[in-house]
């Protein structure tokens, strides 16, 4: 069993809101370990070497070892519980593993191959990842820290399937018979489309040009303009008069 990290834990009695706050006003982060046909118990764990790995995908994806009072016990992180407005570790939930015992959990997708395959280098294509990461079931023994899919052999308006994934011997992705998504693509770049303002003001132009155009293209006779021009004259001298 390929054991990635370790941490000392403590056990921890007074449970609910305000413990749990104090603990973490001390620098620990509240835990819960449970499963391999044991009681739950209430952890605590030290906050800043949590924040050194969290941001590791093996983290998730390995086998963690804790120690309890004197006593090691392999687990795999569940569920990590962040602060919604700080970058701190509100919980940490903790699965026991067993050997004889297949477990389940995310394994990330790493591709290689991308920009020596075809349909990017030669094609001018644009590579599209659907899925990253994708649940297996496999006993501790056989567990990857990651799956690889090889996209060099792919050219333009090609799709890699979740069943295209290698499974190294062990390892399963279960109800893979019945759904199977895409996880890469290659396709070609979308065309740049026109400013929408340079686009209204093309089509608007013919527009002012007809409207320029309406009353020479009315035929008025010269002589009945100068009429109307005549009568509009008075109005302005009197309006200037009073």
């Amino acid at each position: 069993m390929r054991i990635s990290f370790s941490f000392d834990a403590e056990s921890r009695g007074a449970q609910g809101t305000g413990a749990s706050r104090r603990l973490r006003n001390a620098g620990r982060v509240p835990a819960i370990l449970y499963g391999g046909h044991l009681q739950a118990e209430a952890l605590s764990l030290e906050h800043h070497k949590l924040l050194t790995v969290i941001e590791d995908e093996r983290f998730y994806s390995s086998i963690v070892q804790i120690t309890v009072d004197g006593t090691a016990q392999p687990a795999i992180v569940k569920d990590v519980q962040m602060h919604p407005a700080r970058h701190q570790i509100v919980h940490v939930d903790l699965q026991r593993v067993t050997e004889s015992e297949p477990i389940r959990l995310h394994l990330p997708i790493h591709f290689k191959g991308e920009a020596a395959s075809p349909g990017v280098k030669v094609q001018g294509g644009i590579v599209s990842h659907m899925v990253t990461d994708v649940e297996v079931i496999c006993l501790p023994k056989d567990l990857p820290e990651f799956l690889e899919l090889d996209l060099s052999d792919m050219n333009l308006n090609e799709t890699k399937f979740l069943a295209d994934v290698p499974l190294p011997s062990g390892v399963t992705i279960p109800h893979l018979a019945h759904r199977n998504p895409p996880v890469v693509s290659i396709h070609s770049p979308r065309a740049a489309e026109p400013e929408p303002v340079a686009a209204e003001a093309a089509a608007a132009a013919p527009v002012e040009g007809a409207a320029a155009a309406a009353p020479a293209a009315a035929g008025a006779p010269a002589g009945e303009a100068k009429k109307g021009e005549e009568k509009a004259a008075p109005a302005k001298k009197e309006g200037v008069k009073k």
